[in-house]
């Protein structure tokens, strides 16, 4: 995993939000949401290709908090968990993500749609209706749309209206991923944490790397076997700690 880059004192109360400090790099933000590093890296950097002999350059989708570093804010961590549901899912072009999402920003006034809590029962439809329009998807490719996108949101805690912590997925399959681990801002700089003991999971790996068993983890953290297991799902490799 990368290390973080340091900010100076200056730079950290540039930013009082903790949720708007640029604190993952690429490579781990990649890690915690399941998704391809250089996806990402496309989603907030944008990326050039070629087309007719010509070389051209698709804009980002996501605008990073600091223009001198690459790493994403936890609202940024946020947009890109609800991208995925998009892109992974359901692999729509960003041309047609990025006309959507400028649609429901003009019609509702958001800077930042995917973070907004009002995006959940106002957003979502008019998103999906519009991409539907622009892919050509039909009423049940949109309704399956919408579901996918409703189960992403739902990993999702808000406050005051805009989001305030993430459970990111632990398992291969989303839908059987539990709600054990959060990534909430407020606690441990950011790193993902067990739910009920606010333990590191990065901690849990290292325990459970060095030989102690899940059982002993669990007893020493008052928490329960599961816990455990999804606190080593975040860190490992979703195929090695299936």
């Amino acid at each position: 995993m990368s290390t973080r880059k340091a900010f100076d004192v200056n730079e950290i109360l540039a930013h009082q939000d903790p949720r708007e400090m640029p604190v993952y790099s690429i490579p781990e933000a990649a890690h915690y949401l399941s998704i391809p590093p250089a996806t990402l890296r496309s989603w907030v950097l944008g990326r050039g290709y070629h087309a007719s002999g010509e070389h051209r350059r698709f804009k980002r989708v996501i605008k990073l908090p600091h223009r001198d570093t690459n790493l994403l804010s936890f609202f940024n961590l946020v947009e890109a968990h609800v991208l995925r549901a998009f892109r992974t899912d359901h692999k729509i072009r960003l041309k047609h993500i990025r006309l959507a999402l400028n649609y429901v920003m003009r019609e509702f006034g958001w800077e930042r749609p995917l973070i907004e809590q009002e995006f959940q029962t106002d957003g979502v439809g008019l998103l999906v209706q519009r991409l539907g329009k622009l892919i050509d998807a039909s009423a049940d490719g949109q309704t399956v749309m919408k579901h996918v996108v409703e189960a992403h949101l739902k990993r999702l805690e808000w406050e005051d209206n805009v989001v305030s912590c993430l459970y990111p997925f632990t398992r291969v399959n989303d839908t059987d991923s539990p709600r054990s681990v959060l990534i909430d801002p407020r606690f441990s700089f950011g790193r993902p944490i067990l739910q009920q003991s606010r333990v590191e999971t990065t901690v849990i790996a290292e325990r459970y790397k060095a030989g102690d068993s899940i059982d002993s983890l669990a007893d020493d953290y008052a928490c329960p076997r599961l816990e455990i297991e999804e606190g080593l799902r975040c860190e490992l490799s979703l195929q090695d700690a299936a």
